[in-house]
């Protein structure tokens, strides 16, 4: 009886992988979500820049199934981040799957996350009031949607705004050309 509450209770969730400053970024991160494929069989994604353009990838199933034969070989780029979903929020479709790409005022970014906010709700309610249009039903864009809105036009301190609105667990990657941002919530997930 023991492990059976104790199954019902451990659930594994998305896996979240980056590198910074490696010229095969794309293609490690590739591999990282193989390591991670147990936490999200959903979809898979990865995003990466060489400092100027991007390179976008997601899709349906398993790692393997999500990147089909030469998907890999048109990245470039010395940072990358990459996702593999298990549905905590949102329903399974490509639209949720991540990393989620936004070009916005002080640029573009790319965001993955894990865990599941608790007030994501509320703040999708407060964002579309003042205008913000969803394309997703995942709370991962909420996040964006609150960089995308911080007083700081850099994104470290854009990301530390946005994380002071936000309760939940979570893993948080953010990217934009030249930065990676990583955070964890304040319990450390």
């Amino acid at each position: 009886m023991f492990d059976k509450l104790i199954w019902d209770k451990l659930n594994e969730e998305c896996g979240v992988f980056g590198i910074y400053d490696h010229r095969e970024a794309a293609q490690l991160t590739y591999l990282g979500l193989h390591a991670l494929q147990h936490r999200g069989q959903e979809s898979a994604g990865i995003c990466s820049s060489d400092g100027e353009k991007w390179y976008k990838h997601r899709g349906m199933g398993l790692v393997n199934e999500a990147f089909g034969k030469g998907d890999l070989e048109k990245f470039r780029g010395h940072i990358a981040i990459g996702h593999t979903r298990y549905t905590t929020a949102g329903s399974s479709k490509i639209e949720n799957a991540q990393p989620l790409f936004f070009r916005y005022a002080h640029g573009s970014m790319a965001v993955a996350h894990n865990g599941n906010l608790v007030n994501a709700s509320v703040l999708r309610k407060e964002l579309e009031a003042k205008g913000s249009i969803f394309q997703t039903t995942s709370d991962t864009e909420v996040i964006a949607h609150l960089i995308a809105r911080a007083k700081s036009k850099d994104l470290p301190g854009a990301v530390k705004e946005a994380l002071q609105r936000i309760k939940g667990a979570y893993a948080l990657l953010v990217m934009n050309e030249h930065q990676l941002v990583i955070a964890l919530d304040p319990n450390g997930l």
